[in-house]
């Protein structure tokens, strides 16, 4: 390497080059690599069990405790992207076995590993299976979805969390006292106030936090004394907000819109509110979720209030018509009615007649119910069927399901709202009209 060249480099990142080298100086994580952890014990005797996966999100860890577990080891350590990696690159670790002949382990830390194709993620099974190399891979993404079968049952899913704000500062702090690697021995002043605002706005990743702090004390000009004072207001400059993770396709889309249902299923429209809006300022996409909007007016609310349905449908095409930013009104409307409107999932009795019908198989229509005009004269279909609009309240008892589901029952009231009342009423008709007690209606009579 060319030293005079390495002189005038610029230096890595301050977050790259805090990077902790022992698992004292490592932080966060407790319920992976606290003491008495499994993660602890197995560096404590100096022996790994099995190939890992770390599965979290952005600037929680992942790749430091990777290093961290190969200096631990003292094995020989080894990494790649997955983004710039290929098929060749993986079958590289061959040079492992020089390693394994001179009675050292080789840790290969394979960064995004989500982002390996099937090809190259089975190019790695025989070399995990013999031992050659303990994978560490890291990733941001589900990889019980992300990761082959067979790689997934030779390795360890550890699942990391977002940084705590209280473990950010801890690292900030680190930084600014740090002489060799940090700002320490730069002549700067950050408040507490920046300090707790670069951790609140990190949204758990030290990384991002680490960043904002070294751009703010960078960037500052220093005072007659020569001081480089950050306050909140350069704070606030450097990471003005906090950035949302969502991706469209990844388990925080389907996390925040879980989220969301249940929030308006559990009838609160703060709540409801807040995921609608984390949604839309993450950029998803309106028309998804007021489709989600109309299945929960019919899926939470049905008949407790059969205005629900209809206050969303124009709710939907108001959006259609107005489009965003003013479209966030008719999503917020349909949102908090839904949130305040009475629950009911009576409509749930759909998939008890789907049940019954593969249970039963596709029974015949029954004759009276058959069309009569094709062939009543030959065959006799609709022959028996007895007209309601004939008789007394335009009702009269018959029975209208196949003979092996006579008398069968899907639909459940609820008791909130409207349904009652809807329910009520056509009972007290139907016994009325002459069937006592309404006899053949819904369960639960």
């Amino acid at each position: 390497m060319d030293k005079t060249a390495s002189l005038f480099a610029p230096p890595p990142p301050l977050a790259a080059r805090l990077r902790p080298r022992s698992l004292k100086e490592f932080v966060g994580q407790d319920h992976l690599v606290g003491p008495g952890r499994l993660l602890w014990r197995a560096l404590k005797a100096k022996r790994l069990f099995s190939s890992m996966i770390f599965w979290g999100p952005p600037g929680s860890g992942k790749t430091t405790l990777a290093r961290v577990i190969a200096r631990t080891m003292d094995a020989e350590f080894s990494s790649l992207s997955a983004v710039m990696a290929g098929v060749a690159d993986v079958r590289k670790v061959e040079e492992a076995r020089r390693a394994q002949d001179r009675g050292l382990r080789t840790i290969l830390l394979i960064d995004e590993i989500h982002r390996f194709n099937k090809a190259q993620q089975d190019a790695l099974l025989p070399h995990v299976e013999e031992g050659l190399i303990t994978l560490i891979g890291a990733t941001t993404e589900n990889p019980y979805f992300e990761i082959i079968g067979p790689l997934l049952s030779r390795a360890r899913v550890f699942i990391f969390e977002p940084l705590k704000e209280s473990e950010i500062l801890v690292l900030l702090r680190r930084a600014l006292t740090d002489q060799d690697q940090g700002l320490g021995s730069m002549k700067s002043e950050v408040t507490e106030e920046a300090l707790a605002h670069f951790a609140r706005l990190a949204g758990g990743d030290a990384r991002r936090a680490l960043t904002a702090l070294e751009l703010a004390v960078l960037s500052t000009e220093p005072d007659t004394p020569g001081v480089i004072r950050v306050d909140l207001t350069a704070a606030r400059e450097c990471l003005p907000r906090r950035d949302l993770i969502y991706d469209k396709q990844g388990d925080a889309h389907y996390d925040t819109v879980s989220a969301f249902i249940k929030s308006i299923r559990g009838s609160e429209p703060d709540a409801a509110l807040y995921w609608l809006a984390r949604m839309l300022e993450a950029g998803e996409d309106p028309r998804f979720i007021m489709r989600r909007l109309l299945i929960l007016a019919s899926e939470d609310i049905g008949l407790a209030d059969p205005n629900a349905l209809v206050q969303v449908a124009a709710a939907s095409q108001a959006l259609t018509w107005v489009g965003l930013p003013e479209g966030q009104y008719h999503l917020a409307q349909a949102t908090i009615y839904l949130a305040l409107a009475p629950k009911s999932n009576s409509t749930a009795a759909y998939f008890r007649a789907q049940a019954a019908l593969t249970e039963k198989g596709a029974t015949g229509v029954p004759g009276p119910l058959q069309d009569a005009h094709r062939d009543k004269a030959a065959l006799g279909h609709g022959r028996d069927y007895l007209y309601p609009h004939d008789f007394p309240g335009h009702f009269v008892a018959q029975e209208y399901l196949p003979g092996e589901l006579a008398g069968a029952r899907f639909y459940e009231p609820g008791p909130e709202g409207r349904e009652p009342e809807l329910v009520a009423r056509w009972r007290a008709f139907r016994k009325k009209a002459g069937e006592p007690g309404g006899s053949s209606g819904p369960a639960g009579e």
